[in-house]
């Protein structure tokens, strides 16, 4: 039915009833996402962190399998977006990365002291701030960003809403574009899962992850979602537009990877 009203329906009027009733899902949280003190706190940082590094590159560092096949000392002093439990092989990396973002509320949830110790700064989406505890000190409170399942869009400016586009790598590379980055190039984001399913089912992880750079990522008893490719690779899309209308480049560097949105670049061509 609603795939037949479209079809009947001029598409800017489609899209101006679909954006309408997605805002009004999203009233009752509206007003804690501007006006609760963690996203005051946190739409202050993400203001000082527009255009702050304006015409550099910057590596998303997806956690794919082939991150095994990638020489990451490469980029010890390069800007670096890691994303969720990336921080596990910071020992082996030699480094952290720059920045830490993350967008599931499973892997909040599971993993929330995990992150409120680390020392980096992390961007993590708005409905998850449950999750970590009222009295921390500010210096630990990470970044909320107000992400949303709907609504599709590119945000070249993170205070306000940011469509997640079914993965954390589309938020990564609009926090690349807010900061100013030039060149936003991608490596360990392999679009290809060993596990199959229906896309964002729950699933509980039975032994070794098969599907990260590390058996214990999601290792046993771990809850997570399986993936949704298409509506990730939506948002890539519109990434790939932004970022070349605004005279920059999103790269793929990642080595086997499966994703053919954006450009492919040689991954040691870079150093």
């Amino acid at each position: 039915m609603k795939q037949t009203l479209k079809s009947m329906i001029p598409q800017p009027l489609w899209h101006f009833a679909r954006d309408g009733y997605d805002a009004i899902r999203r009233i009752p949280e509206l007003p804690a996402a501007y006006f609760h003190p963690w996203r005051r706190e946190s739409i202050k940082r993400l203001a000082a962190l527009k255009d702050v590094h304006k015409g550099k590159r910057a590596f998303i560092i997806g956690n794919g399998p082939s991150l095994k096949q990638t020489d990451l000392g490469k980029l010890k002093n390069e800007i670096t977006f890691g994303m969720n439990r990336i921080y596990l092989a910071f020992p082996e990396f030699g480094f952290s990365t720059t920045y830490l973002c993350v967008t599931n509320d499973l892997v909040v949830e599971q993993f929330v002291d995990d992150f409120t110790a680390l020392a980096i700064p992390r961007f993590i989406a708005w409905r998850s701030h449950r999750h970590f505890k009222p009295h921390l000190q500010k210096s630990q409170l990470p970044t909320f960003v107000y992400t949303s399942y709907t609504g599709p869009k590119f945000s070249p400016d993170v205070r306000g809403r940011v469509w997640e586009g079914a993965t954390v790598t589309n938020l990564a590379l609009q926090l690349a574009f807010h900061m100013g980055i030039e060149q936003a190039i991608l490596i360990g984001v392999d679009h290809n899962f060993a596990s199959k399913g229906d896309a964002n089912k729950t699933v509980v992880s039975e032994g070794d992850d098969p599907n990260h750079f590390m058996p214990n990522y999601f290792g046993k008893g771990v809850k997570w979602q399986l993936p949704d490719l298409d509506t990730s690779e939506v948002g890539y899309l519109m990434a790939r537009e932004a970022y070349r209308k605004a005279g920059r480049k999103a790269l793929d560097a990642t080595i086997g990877g499966k994703l053919t949105v954006f450009p492919k670049v040689d991954y040691n061509s870079l150093f």
